[in-house]
């Protein structure tokens, strides 16, 4: 049995503490915020610092940690750093590209190795992240086994 993490964005903590409430994992399709979320076996530690290394270009001990929102027995929902997706929206195909690769080639961490599935991901996380700018959100991480 594995992690499931479902990304998503809310205005605000109170607001991303509830939609575990509201709907069982299983139940979740991906707008109940309003904007589609994704679901990823890739931990959001791992996402944050692919993005910021790769893309801002800061060293993997600097990537700021994870912000816990709730903490259940069943879930546990923890935000992202802001710095994780704004940096996403403006870049180039070249720049997703050379982040790709850099963080293919960074030694002693967690996450997909191979350059082309690292450049993939961090396109649909270009589109999540322009999705959550145009809803004013901030990108949360719902997890649960």
């Amino acid at each position: 049995m594995g992690v499931t993490y479902k990304y998503f964005g809310a205005p605000d903590g109170a607001t991303a503490a509830r939609v575990p409430v509201t709907m069982r994992p299983e139940e979740l399709g991906g707008d109940e915020l309003g904007m589609g979320g994704m679901f990823t076996k890739i931990k959001p530690e791992t996402m944050a610092a692919m993005v910021l290394t790769g893309i801002q270009g800061i060293p993997l001990h600097k990537v700021p940690p994870l912000e816990l929102v709730v903490l259940h027995p069943d879930y546990a929902v923890v935000k992202l750093p802001t710095t994780v997706v704004d940096p996403l929206r403006d870049v180039g195909e070249e720049s997703v590209g050379a982040a790709a690769f850099i963080w293919s080639t960074v030694p002693d961490r967690g996450g997909p190795r191979d350059a082309f599935n690292v450049y993939q991901l961090l396109h649909e996380w270009q589109d999540f992240s322009q999705r959550l700018h145009e809803a004013g959100h901030q990108p949360y991480c719902l997890v649960w086994p």
